[in-house]
């Protein structure tokens, strides 16, 4: 699993876990029926304690997004609907961007800088993807 940690940000460990499986389920990089690593082998690749990688599964699996079975492993639910679905791509966007004001930020670069990047680089996204 290709998770990216920043153990600088405020967002706590669990919560960037939380939302990167969110975020590689709505763009299909995780599918119906996946079965993510075990709570123990995640916290080892990640190099951090299995309590933190439980907290996140336990998240999960309250909002009906993975189902873990004792002895069996831990699996990608059946796709949410599609307010769900699109409830997660936004809270996925919100994470993405936070994560960049936060770096940025931290960096000590004004939000007129930070603003300006964000268009210059828009735009340019856009027309790649259009050509």
């Amino acid at each position: 699993m290709n998770l990216q940690l920043d153990f600088r940000s405020e967002v706590p460990i669990y919560l960037q876990i939380v939302d990167q499986i969110k975020e590689m389920i709505a763009d299909g990089r995780l599918k119906r029926g996946e079965q993510l690593p075990t709570v123990r082998a995640l916290a080892q690749e990640l190099r951090i304690n299995f309590n933190t990688v439980a907290r996140a599964y336990r998240i999960l699996d309250e909002s009906g997004i993975i189902s873990t079975q004792q002895g069996r492993g831990t699996y990608i639910l059946d796709m949410p609907p599609p307010e769900v679905t699109q409830a997660m791509r936004q809270t996925t966007l919100e994470a993405l961007t936070d994560r960049y004001l936060n770096d940025a930020l931290r960096l000590g670069f004004s939000g007129e800088e930070i603003l300006g990047c964000i268009e210059q680089r828009l735009v340019s996204k856009q027309n790649t993807i259009s050509d």
